[in-house]
């Protein structure tokens, strides 16, 4: 059965072909979500009924209390569209639908969705829900070249099945050089939120620095290791005073492979 496939060309000039998600499986995705936040939601309601409730635990709608019942729908709103905003923003383009679906939101250009365009593209959910149901954004969806809905065509975003490997991919250099040092993504002690503040000039200098780590004589990396240190560990808040020249090259690795799972998509 032959898959629809788009060509992406990343900042890079590197092509790159995605299989596009289709309606199907978006709206199962989308699905599950809802059931997740409808039992949310349901937990809210119970929980405001007993908050409200008189001695007899039964509600009297007069007096009801209009600042709780206030707070009580600012709450469902942040949690219905928080939840697809955080979840896509720091899982990597995945809700929990998403990720059972084995779909991803990402950026046209094949790079990992920004914190701008993870905003618009939720922002837009109140006009791809009108009138009910998702209606508008199910009827883009089917329509569109690209499966998008309005919020994917505004914020510039695409939503795609992730390449299922076939054998085993062949190790690389650095990537041996890691494991024989005994160093795991783990082993960063580095918030997922000050991560998220390093964007593609970063990456791209972590990048280059990994695949040039090997072929270097031992002092010009030791220079490039406290170059690089120099430049991205004070915007990590991490403090280099003391260390070696093989911590901070371990460091620098470890955000390789922290910021590889974020920024590179192998295709």
């Amino acid at each position: 059965m032959h898959e629809e496939q788009v060509d992406i060309r990343t900042p890079e000039y590197v092509s790159l072909k995605f299989q596009p998600a289709g309606l199907g499986s978006r709206a199962a995705a989308l699905m599950i979500d809802q059931i997740i936040l409808t039992i949310v939601n349901i937990l809210i309601v119970v929980l405001l009924f007993f908050a409200l409730a008189d001695d007899n635990l039964k509600l009297n709608m007069f007096d009801f209390n209009s600042v709780l019942l206030g707070f009580f729908l600012i709450t469902i709103f942040v949690i219905n569209w928080g939840y697809f905003f955080a979840l896509e923003y720091f899982w990597g383009g995945k809700t929990v639908g998403k990720r059972m679906l084995g779909i991803r939101v990402i950026q046209e250009n094949g790079h990992s969705v920004t914190l701008l365009s993870c905003f618009i593209r939720n922002l837009m959910r109140i006009i791809d829900m009108l009138p009910v149901s998702y209606f508008l954004g199910m009827i883009m969806i089917f329509l569109h070249s690209k499966h998008k809905r309005l919020g994917d065509i505004v914020a510039g975003t695409i939503v795609v099945h992730e390449r299922r490997v076939k054998g085993k991919r062949k190790e690389k250099a650095i990537e041996k050089e890691i494991r024989q040092r005994g160093l795991r993504q783990e082993d960063l002690s580095v918030e997922e939120w000050t991560l998220k503040q390093l964007g593609t000039k970063e990456w791209n200098l972590v990048r280059t620095y990994a695949n040039r780590f090997l072929q270097l004589p031992l002092s010009e990396r030791n220079q490039l290791s406290q170059k690089l240190a120099d430049i991205l560990f004070p915007k990590l808040g991490m403090d280099m005073e003391g260390k070696t020249y093989e911590e901070l090259e371990n460091t620098l690795l470890l955000l390789y492979l922290a910021l590889r799972e974020e920024w590179e998509i192998e295709w």
